[in-house]
């Protein structure tokens, strides 16, 4: 028999583990003793916490990132063909979602492998229910271009997006948020509506929509934070 290939969300950030995982999400994390994981060192820690039934050194991780040539993907199923269930664990959240584990999904449904995905906190859907915008219709971008000219491009792009009833979401890497929200701010028309969602389920949450005129008269200090833009 083969295994089943769970997806295996992680928090956000350090929070109490009840407050955000069903107690199956955990069971099942637990019970598991193969893992593809995006980073290991993040994974253990994780794992840790769930007070696990054998010795975390005894379980095996392999590494799969943004940066794992595509050829490597496919052998990481090996175990799953064996009879193993395997869990894919993103660096924070939702594996798969945004995450490179996407791959490993892909080519789970060529071989026939069952998919479980399991309950657990999402940034980019968190950040979507408290935004107060659509719901029905949205689309998440990623991360933006650093270069100036073309992310003036992308945000006004965004932006005519937004204003025809479509939710843009959006993100960066922590240490450029308060660069991004200066970018918006000065690229942007100062009626347009952005909801800043950062450190989401965490003590230090921080989630308000407001227009850009009114975020220009206060702006927090995302630097270093995890955080989630939509307009």
């Amino acid at each position: 028999m083969q295994g089943k290939l769970y997806l295996i969300p992680s928090t956000l950030g350090e929070c109490c583990m009840g407050d955000v995982l069903p107690q199956r999400t955990a069971d099942v994390a637990s019970s598991i003793s193969r893992y593809v994981v995006e980073n290991t060192r993040s994974a253990r820690r994780f794992l840790s916490k769930l007070k696990l039934p054998r010795p975390i050194d005894s379980l095996v991780f392999t590494e799969l990132s943004e940066h794992t040539p595509a050829a490597e993907v496919a052998p990481m199923l090996a175990p799953l063909l064996q009879g193993f269930h395997v869990g894919v664990i993103s660096e924070a959240g939702a594996p798969a979602v945004a995450d490179p584990g996407a791959a490993l999904v892909s080519a789970a449904h060529e071989k026939g492998i069952r998919v479980v995905p399991l309950v657990g906190p999402s940034s980019i859907l968190l950040a979507l229910m408290a935004s107060g915008f659509s719901g029905q219709s949205f689309a998440f971008s990623g991360y933006l271009p650093i270069k100036p000219a073309h992310r003036t491009r992308s945000l006004k792009r965004l932006e005519r997006l937004s204003a025809e009833g479509q939710t843009q979401i959006f993100m960066e890497t922590p240490y450029r948020n308060n660069k991004l929200l200066a970018d918006i701010i000065g690229t942007c028309s100062p009626h347009a509506k952005l909801c800043i969602a950062a450190d989401i389920t965490l003590t230090s949450e921080l989630i308000a929509t407001k227009t850009l005129a009114e975020w220009k008269k206060g702006t927090p200090d995302l630097n270093k934070r995890p955080c989630i833009f939509l307009m």
